[in-house]
């Protein structure tokens, strides 16, 4: 029978062009290359060879078959470089899906540190509000995600990634920039932008300005950060938004300033248990520390 054994013989010789140069390049002797290649002349009926003044020259068969032995090898060469490309993290691809925000925030960053260690590996990102975030996930459909909501989905687990307090957001020149910090009586009478009125931070903020008997004055309503930071840096009124997209905004026509009154922002990252493990999520997490840490210095940084 036709072996494995008899390929890699017949391949060093035709690549060696002798038996002695081929023996060296499998590391074993002279007279095992030339039995294990008549061996194979036997199993295939015809000769791959022909011997003249003591040489060895390909027939007119073997040079039709070491091309199909050539394209085998390619084909196993190209899984082995591809093995190595997964095993140094030169290749291969991550898939995030996230809120939004967190696309122009965090995500960047954290891709960035991540790129330069591992150049090879792509990155797929899926903007999605909840509760369709919270869905895909537990459908498996990606490697990790990005959400604000504490609560787990079914068929994941959660890890607290970050944790800070939202901030109120003003234009250039606002009166209350004299301020090092904000209190809900500031806002009294303030023209005010706020999120969607289904927001959960918008509901929170709502409830904390009505027990403390503060009237606003609502301009704008907006579905999202990015959009709210828009607005105020138009002038057109001030704002409580999360810390992530008002660090994006800062320095360009928007100032940051803490709240004496505490919202907590929380980046959780949800991890499905169910689809096949990726490895470079763990690096990933790795970076998205980073990227964490590098946000509470900025916002430490911007606050004073």
């Amino acid at each position: 029978m036709l072996t494995h054994r008899h390929i890699e013989v017949f391949r060093a010789v035709m690549i060696a062009g002798s038996v002695t140069k081929a023996a060296d390049l499998l590391s074993t002797s002279q007279p095992t290359v030339s039995r294990e290649l008549a061996r194979m002349e036997q199993s295939i009926g015809f000769a791959l060879f022909e011997r003249i003044a003591g040489r060895l020259r390909p027939t007119v068969p073997a040079l039709a078959l070491f091309e199909e032995v050539r394209q085998s090898y390619a084909g196993l060469e190209r899984v082995a470089s591809a093995a190595a490309r997964l095993r140094a993290f030169r290749g291969g691809q991550l898939s995030v899906i996230a809120l939004p925000a967190f696309s122009h925030s965090i995500l960047p960053d954290a891709f960035q540190r991540f790129h330069g260690r591992h150049a090879g590996v792509s990155l797929s990102v899926e903007t999605q509000e909840s509760p369709l975030l919270e869905e895909w996930l537990t459908a498996q459909r990606y490697d990790l995600g990005l959400t604000e909501h504490d609560s787990v989905p079914a068929g994941t687990r959660v890890e607290l990634l970050l944790q800070v307090d939202e901030v109120c957001v003003l234009p250039d020149g606002h009166p209350l920039l004299a301020r090092p910090a904000i209190g809900l009586a500031d806002f009294d009478g303030q023209a005010f932008i706020s999120l969607s009125s289904s927001d959960p931070y918008r509901i929170q903020i709502d409830e904390a300005f009505g027990e403390a008997g503060v009237l606003r004055r609502s301009i704008v309503e907006t579905p999202t950060a990015v959009s709210v930071c828009t607005f105020v840096r138009q002038g057109l009124g001030v704002a409580i938004v999360n810390p992530l997209t008002a660090l994006d905004f800062a320095g360009r026509g928007l100032h940051i300033r803490p709240l004496t009154r505490s919202f907590p922002f929380r980046v959780n990252v949800v991890f499905p248990e169910h689809r096949p493990g990726n490895p470079l999520v763990d690096a990933f997490m790795a970076s998205l520390r980073e990227a964490a840490s590098a946000i509470k210095e900025g916002l430490a940084a911007r606050q004073g």
